[in-house]
């Protein structure tokens, strides 16, 4: 039963890798760019578990930066995905504008909450 879940677990790996192969350049860039921000938030994570959260309110909003662009970032590759048919007249020009301001807006939340 082990060495069917082994091979499962590599058609499986396979198959994601071949999938991914096709993916556009511009969505693998937002890709790393996800898992950059997603990885900062992490590191804030565990800096404040070890050091300690004396400015709460810097260590909310760095996590909450970090996050908030993250999401933002999904919510564009999502619309620059041409296989969504949901947005295929959206053009990316506005979608990346989307992106931007939204991003603007969030981070002058987040320098607001820095009090």
């Amino acid at each position: 039963m082990a060495r069917s879940t082994g091979e499962d677990a590599q058609a499986l790996i396979r198959s994601l890798r071949s999938a991914y192969a096709a993916t556009p350049k511009n969505l693998k860039i937002i890709d790393l760019y996800v898992a950059f921000a997603v990885s900062t938030a992490l590191i804030q994570v565990v800096y404040m578990a070890l050091v300690g959260s004396f400015p709460f309110n810097s260590f909310l909003s760095g996590v909450l930066s970090c996050v908030g662009t993250a999401v933002l970032a999904v919510c564009l590759r999502i619309q620059l995905n041409k296989d969504n048919k949901e947005f295929k007249d959206l053009a990316p020009e506005r979608a990346f504008a989307d992106f931007v301001l939204c991003n603007l807006v969030l981070h002058l939340v987040i320098m607001n909450f820095l009090g």
